[in-house]
Protein backbone atom coordinates (compact mmCIF):
# COMPACT_ATOMS: atom_id res chain seq x y z
CA UNK A 1 0.00 0.00 0.00
CA UNK A 2 1.26 3.52 -1.04
CA UNK A 3 1.84 5.97 1.67
CA UNK A 4 0.22 9.48 1.32
CA UNK A 5 0.33 12.67 2.80
CA UNK A 6 -2.21 15.70 3.02
CA UNK A 7 -1.14 18.53 1.36
CA UNK A 8 -3.77 20.24 2.88
CA UNK A 9 -2.92 22.90 5.15
CA UNK A 10 -5.53 23.10 8.41
CA UNK A 11 -5.57 26.70 9.65
CA UNK A 12 -8.35 26.47 12.71
CA UNK A 13 -7.35 25.94 16.46
CA UNK A 14 -9.09 22.10 15.86
CA UNK A 15 -6.41 22.12 12.63
CA UNK A 16 -3.64 19.63 14.40
CA UNK A 17 -6.02 17.41 15.04
CA UNK A 18 -7.60 17.34 11.70
CA UNK A 19 -4.18 16.59 10.31
CA UNK A 20 -4.02 13.32 12.60
CA UNK A 21 -7.16 12.28 12.04
CA UNK A 22 -6.30 12.35 8.38
CA UNK A 23 -3.21 10.46 8.77
CA UNK A 24 -5.63 7.82 10.59
CA UNK A 25 -7.85 7.40 8.08
CA UNK A 26 -5.31 6.76 5.12
CA UNK A 27 -3.12 4.83 6.93
CA UNK A 28 -5.31 2.08 7.51
CA UNK A 29 -6.18 1.93 3.61
CA UNK A 30 -8.88 4.63 3.07
CA UNK A 31 -8.34 7.54 0.43
CA UNK A 32 -10.59 9.30 2.20
CA UNK A 33 -10.42 12.12 -0.67
CA UNK A 34 -13.84 13.67 -0.89
CA UNK A 35 -14.03 13.38 3.40
CA UNK A 36 -10.53 15.28 3.43
CA UNK A 37 -12.33 17.60 1.07
CA UNK A 38 -14.96 18.06 3.39
CA UNK A 39 -12.92 18.54 6.66
CA UNK A 40 -10.69 21.15 4.69
CA UNK A 41 -14.04 23.55 4.10
CA UNK A 42 -14.67 22.63 7.67
CA UNK A 43 -11.26 23.94 9.06
CA UNK A 44 -12.21 27.34 6.63
CA UNK A 45 -15.57 27.53 8.52
CA UNK A 46 -14.11 27.39 11.90
CA UNK A 47 -11.17 29.21 11.27
CA UNK A 48 -13.74 32.10 10.60
CA UNK A 49 -16.29 31.53 13.17
CA UNK A 50 -14.27 30.43 16.05
CA UNK A 51 -10.60 30.94 15.44
CA UNK A 52 -9.59 30.44 19.53
CA UNK A 53 -12.28 27.47 19.74
CA UNK A 54 -10.18 24.40 20.57
CA UNK A 55 -13.72 22.53 21.05
CA UNK A 56 -15.75 20.91 18.43
CA UNK A 57 -19.21 23.07 20.19
CA UNK A 58 -22.50 22.08 19.06
CA UNK A 59 -24.06 25.25 17.92
CA UNK A 60 -20.85 25.90 15.50
CA UNK A 61 -21.30 22.38 14.19
CA UNK A 62 -24.92 22.81 13.70
CA UNK A 63 -24.12 26.04 11.71
CA UNK A 64 -22.05 24.49 9.36
CA UNK A 65 -24.00 21.20 9.05
CA UNK A 66 -27.34 23.18 8.27
CA UNK A 67 -28.37 21.90 4.71
CA UNK A 68 -27.88 24.46 1.92
CA UNK A 69 -30.12 25.47 -1.00
CA UNK A 70 -30.27 23.20 -3.92
CA UNK A 71 -27.23 20.49 -1.82
CA UNK A 72 -28.61 17.07 -2.56
CA UNK A 73 -28.82 14.79 -0.19
CA UNK A 74 -25.67 12.96 -1.05
CA UNK A 75 -23.69 15.59 -0.64
CA UNK A 76 -25.43 16.44 2.89
CA UNK A 77 -25.00 12.94 4.09
CA UNK A 78 -21.19 12.98 3.43
CA UNK A 79 -20.80 16.30 5.24
CA UNK A 80 -22.71 15.02 8.27
CA UNK A 81 -20.67 11.38 8.19
CA UNK A 82 -17.26 12.98 8.08
CA UNK A 83 -17.46 15.63 10.87
CA UNK A 84 -19.28 12.93 13.09
CA UNK A 85 -16.48 10.30 12.60
CA UNK A 86 -13.62 13.57 13.74
CA UNK A 87 -16.45 14.09 16.68
CA UNK A 88 -15.63 10.47 17.51
CA UNK A 89 -11.95 10.69 17.10
CA UNK A 90 -11.74 13.63 19.42
CA UNK A 91 -13.67 12.08 22.05
CA UNK A 92 -11.19 8.73 21.96
CA UNK A 93 -8.45 11.54 22.69
CA UNK A 94 -10.54 12.45 25.30
CA UNK A 95 -11.14 15.52 23.72
CA UNK A 96 -14.51 17.86 24.27
CA UNK A 97 -16.78 17.27 20.75
CA UNK A 98 -20.18 17.28 19.65
CA UNK A 99 -21.29 14.36 17.76
CA UNK A 100 -23.65 15.46 15.26
CA UNK A 101 -27.21 12.98 15.54
CA UNK A 102 -27.40 11.27 12.73
CA UNK A 103 -31.06 12.50 11.96
CA UNK A 104 -29.09 15.65 10.48
CA UNK A 105 -28.57 13.69 7.51
CA UNK A 106 -30.66 14.23 4.20
CA UNK A 107 -32.95 11.35 3.56
CA UNK A 108 -31.35 9.42 0.74
CA UNK A 109 -33.07 6.71 -1.33
CA UNK A 110 -30.57 4.27 -2.39
CA UNK A 111 -31.41 2.30 -5.52
CA UNK A 112 -29.27 -0.86 -6.77
CA UNK A 113 -30.48 -0.69 -10.18
CA UNK A 114 -27.68 -0.85 -12.79
CA UNK A 115 -27.88 -1.90 -16.55
CA UNK A 116 -26.65 -5.65 -16.94
CA UNK A 117 -26.12 -6.21 -20.45
CA UNK A 118 -27.48 -9.72 -21.86
CA UNK A 119 -24.76 -11.61 -23.81
CA UNK A 120 -26.35 -11.00 -27.10
CA UNK A 121 -25.32 -6.89 -26.40
CA UNK A 122 -22.27 -7.58 -25.11
CA UNK A 123 -21.52 -9.11 -28.09
CA UNK A 124 -22.35 -6.28 -30.14
CA UNK A 125 -20.58 -3.85 -27.94
CA UNK A 126 -17.16 -5.60 -28.13
CA UNK A 127 -17.86 -5.93 -32.72
CA UNK A 128 -18.30 -2.05 -32.05
CA UNK A 129 -15.30 -2.03 -29.89
CA UNK A 130 -13.35 -3.54 -32.51
CA UNK A 131 -14.15 -1.36 -34.91
CA UNK A 132 -12.27 2.13 -33.82
CA UNK A 133 -9.91 2.71 -36.22
CA UNK A 134 -6.87 4.25 -35.44
CA UNK A 135 -6.61 8.40 -35.51
CA UNK A 136 -3.57 11.15 -36.72
CA UNK A 137 -4.63 11.96 -32.66
CA UNK A 138 -4.85 8.91 -31.25
CA UNK A 139 -2.57 6.28 -33.43
CA UNK A 140 -3.02 3.08 -30.84
CA UNK A 141 -6.38 3.42 -30.15
CA UNK A 142 -7.18 0.77 -32.47
CA UNK A 143 -5.02 -1.57 -30.57
CA UNK A 144 -5.94 -0.64 -27.10
CA UNK A 145 -10.24 0.23 -26.63
CA UNK A 146 -10.98 -3.73 -27.48
CA UNK A 147 -8.57 -4.94 -24.63
CA UNK A 148 -9.69 -2.27 -22.58
CA UNK A 149 -13.05 -2.88 -22.72
CA UNK A 150 -12.73 -6.64 -23.14
CA UNK A 151 -10.96 -6.37 -19.64
CA UNK A 152 -14.01 -4.48 -18.21
CA UNK A 153 -16.67 -6.78 -18.77
CA UNK A 154 -14.14 -10.01 -18.45
CA UNK A 155 -12.81 -9.19 -15.22
CA UNK A 156 -14.92 -6.88 -13.84
CA UNK A 157 -12.22 -3.66 -13.36
CA UNK A 158 -12.99 -0.64 -12.34
CA UNK A 159 -11.90 1.76 -15.58
CA UNK A 160 -9.58 3.89 -13.26
CA UNK A 161 -8.23 0.01 -12.56
CA UNK A 162 -7.24 -0.63 -16.44
CA UNK A 163 -5.82 2.44 -17.06
CA UNK A 164 -3.47 2.56 -14.00
CA UNK A 165 -2.02 -0.79 -15.36
CA UNK A 166 1.84 -0.79 -15.74
CA UNK A 167 3.78 -2.62 -17.87
CA UNK A 168 5.11 -4.19 -14.11
CA UNK A 169 1.58 -4.91 -13.66
CA UNK A 170 1.54 -7.40 -16.21
CA UNK A 171 2.92 -10.90 -15.94
CA UNK A 172 1.73 -12.72 -19.21
CA UNK A 173 3.96 -15.97 -18.36
CA UNK A 174 2.02 -16.42 -14.81
CA UNK A 175 -1.43 -14.69 -16.53
CA UNK A 176 -2.32 -12.54 -13.62
CA UNK A 177 -2.55 -8.54 -13.01
CA UNK A 178 -1.67 -6.97 -10.21
CA UNK A 179 -4.30 -3.71 -9.51
CA UNK A 180 -2.03 -1.56 -7.24
CA UNK A 181 -3.75 0.78 -4.23
CA UNK A 182 -7.16 -0.49 -5.32
CA UNK A 183 -10.52 1.73 -4.22
CA UNK A 184 -9.68 0.74 -0.78
CA UNK A 185 -6.05 1.22 -1.18
CA UNK A 186 -5.03 -2.17 -1.38
CA UNK A 187 -3.66 -4.33 -3.63
CA UNK A 188 -4.80 -7.43 -5.41
CA UNK A 189 -4.00 -10.15 -7.99
CA UNK A 190 -6.29 -10.93 -11.21
CA UNK A 191 -5.93 -14.18 -13.13
CA UNK A 192 -8.02 -13.26 -16.75
CA UNK A 193 -9.23 -16.23 -18.96
CA UNK A 194 -6.98 -17.76 -21.05
CA UNK A 195 -8.22 -16.18 -24.24
CA UNK A 196 -8.03 -12.41 -22.50
CA UNK A 197 -4.59 -13.49 -21.41
CA UNK A 198 -3.34 -14.75 -25.04
CA UNK A 199 -5.19 -11.60 -26.71
CA UNK A 200 -2.87 -9.28 -24.29
CA UNK A 201 0.28 -11.15 -24.90
CA UNK A 202 -1.00 -10.20 -28.70
CA UNK A 203 -1.34 -6.78 -27.81
CA UNK A 204 2.00 -6.59 -25.97
CA UNK A 205 4.06 -7.83 -28.90
CA UNK A 206 2.04 -5.42 -31.26
CA UNK A 207 3.43 -2.28 -29.21
CA UNK A 208 6.74 -3.74 -28.09
CA UNK A 209 9.31 -3.99 -25.38
CA UNK A 210 9.04 -1.17 -22.67
CA UNK A 211 10.10 0.24 -19.39
CA UNK A 212 8.13 -1.73 -16.22
CA UNK A 213 6.70 2.05 -15.18
CA UNK A 214 5.29 2.51 -18.48
CA UNK A 215 1.49 2.24 -18.94
CA UNK A 216 0.75 -1.03 -20.53
CA UNK A 217 -2.06 0.81 -22.57
CA UNK A 218 -0.25 4.01 -23.55
CA UNK A 219 -1.95 7.26 -25.03
CA UNK A 220 -0.51 8.44 -27.57
CA UNK A 221 1.68 11.08 -25.05
CA UNK A 222 2.82 7.59 -23.68
CA UNK A 223 1.00 8.61 -20.82
CA UNK A 224 -2.43 6.81 -19.22
CA UNK A 225 -5.63 7.42 -20.70
CA UNK A 226 -8.29 9.38 -19.27
CA UNK A 227 -11.32 7.75 -17.68
CA UNK A 228 -13.60 10.28 -19.35
CA UNK A 229 -12.57 9.59 -22.92
CA UNK A 230 -13.98 5.88 -22.58
CA UNK A 231 -17.08 7.42 -20.90
CA UNK A 232 -17.12 8.77 -24.55
CA UNK A 233 -16.20 6.06 -26.44
CA UNK A 234 -18.61 3.95 -24.55
CA UNK A 235 -21.30 5.87 -25.78
CA UNK A 236 -20.62 5.87 -29.14
CA UNK A 237 -20.43 1.49 -29.05
CA UNK A 238 -23.97 1.73 -27.24
CA UNK A 239 -24.81 4.07 -30.37
CA UNK A 240 -23.59 1.81 -32.77
CA UNK A 241 -24.87 -1.74 -30.98
CA UNK A 242 -28.17 -0.21 -31.39
CA UNK A 243 -28.54 0.12 -27.37
CA UNK A 244 -30.59 3.01 -26.16
CA UNK A 245 -29.12 5.66 -23.84
CA UNK A 246 -31.17 7.13 -21.42
CA UNK A 247 -28.97 10.34 -20.69
CA UNK A 248 -26.53 11.50 -18.13
CA UNK A 249 -27.42 10.06 -15.06
CA UNK A 250 -29.39 7.41 -16.57
CA UNK A 251 -27.51 5.23 -18.36
CA UNK A 252 -26.23 2.98 -19.49
CA UNK A 253 -23.31 3.85 -17.64
CA UNK A 254 -19.48 2.41 -18.34
CA UNK A 255 -19.21 1.30 -14.63
CA UNK A 256 -22.53 -1.22 -15.51
CA UNK A 257 -19.68 -3.40 -17.33
CA UNK A 258 -18.64 -4.22 -14.12
CA UNK A 259 -21.84 -5.05 -13.03
CA UNK A 260 -22.64 -7.11 -15.93
CA UNK A 261 -19.51 -9.23 -15.23
CA UNK A 262 -20.53 -10.18 -11.71
CA UNK A 263 -24.29 -11.06 -12.65
CA UNK A 264 -23.28 -13.32 -15.73
CA UNK A 265 -20.36 -15.04 -13.44
CA UNK A 266 -22.80 -15.90 -10.79
CA UNK A 267 -25.32 -17.15 -13.51
CA UNK A 268 -22.47 -19.28 -14.81
CA UNK A 269 -21.81 -20.31 -11.51
CA UNK A 270 -25.59 -21.50 -11.19
CA UNK A 271 -25.61 -23.26 -14.44
CA UNK A 272 -22.36 -25.23 -13.11
CA UNK A 273 -23.97 -26.10 -9.61
CA UNK A 274 -21.57 -24.52 -7.77
CA UNK A 275 -22.15 -23.76 -3.93
CA UNK A 276 -23.17 -20.14 -5.13
CA UNK A 277 -23.06 -18.81 -0.95
CA UNK A 278 -19.36 -20.26 -0.60
CA UNK A 279 -18.62 -18.66 -4.23
CA UNK A 280 -19.27 -15.31 -2.74
CA UNK A 281 -16.17 -14.62 -1.29
CA UNK A 282 -13.98 -15.52 -4.56
CA UNK A 283 -16.25 -12.92 -6.79
CA UNK A 284 -15.38 -10.20 -3.73
CA UNK A 285 -11.99 -10.66 -3.62
CA UNK A 286 -11.94 -10.89 -7.51
CA UNK A 287 -13.69 -7.60 -7.79
CA UNK A 288 -11.63 -5.99 -5.06
CA UNK A 289 -14.95 -5.02 -2.65
CA UNK A 290 -14.13 -4.66 0.50
CA UNK A 291 -16.54 -7.48 2.12
CA UNK A 292 -19.00 -9.88 0.62
CA UNK A 293 -22.08 -7.21 1.47
CA UNK A 294 -21.69 -5.33 -1.82
CA UNK A 295 -21.58 -8.58 -3.72
CA UNK A 296 -24.12 -9.92 -1.92
CA UNK A 297 -26.70 -7.25 -3.92
CA UNK A 298 -25.75 -9.30 -7.60
CA UNK A 299 -27.36 -11.98 -6.21
CA UNK A 300 -30.29 -9.84 -5.39
CA UNK A 301 -30.06 -8.90 -9.30
CA UNK A 302 -29.45 -12.10 -10.72
CA UNK A 303 -32.70 -13.17 -9.37
CA UNK A 304 -34.78 -10.32 -10.42
CA UNK A 305 -33.08 -10.69 -14.07
CA UNK A 306 -33.18 -14.65 -14.02
CA UNK A 307 -35.82 -15.85 -11.82
CA UNK A 308 -35.87 -19.51 -12.92
CA UNK A 309 -32.65 -19.58 -10.25
CA UNK A 310 -35.03 -18.58 -7.52
CA UNK A 311 -37.50 -21.34 -8.43
CA UNK A 312 -35.46 -23.91 -9.57
CA UNK A 313 -32.45 -23.67 -6.60
CA UNK A 314 -35.34 -24.94 -3.32
CA UNK A 315 -32.80 -27.38 -1.62
CA UNK A 316 -30.26 -26.96 -3.05
CA UNK A 317 -29.34 -23.27 -2.14
CA UNK A 318 -31.93 -22.50 0.36
CA UNK A 319 -31.85 -18.97 1.27
CA UNK A 320 -28.55 -18.04 -0.48
CA UNK A 321 -30.54 -15.37 -2.64
CA UNK A 322 -32.42 -13.57 0.01
CA UNK A 323 -35.53 -10.94 -0.47
CA UNK A 324 -34.60 -7.58 -1.03
CA UNK A 325 -36.03 -5.60 1.82
CA UNK A 326 -38.94 -2.96 0.72
CA UNK A 327 -37.96 0.39 1.23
Amino acid sequence: MSSRKSNIVFQSALGALMEQFLRQKRAVGYRYEAGAYELKCFDRFLAREAPQDETLRRDTTRKWLARRPHESGARHQVRVSVVRQFAKFLLGLDHAAYVPEHSLAAKRIRRFSPHVFTHAEMQRLLLAADGFAPSALSPLRHLVIPEVFRLLYGCGFRIGEVLGLRAADVDLNRGVLTVRDGKFGKDRLVPPALPLVNRLRAFDAMIGKRPGRAFFFPSHHGGPWRPSSFQGLFRQMLFRSDIPFGGRGKGPRLHDLRHTFAVHTLLRWYREGADLDGKLAVLATYMGHSSVDGTQLYLHLTAELFPQITARTGAAFGDVIPRRAES
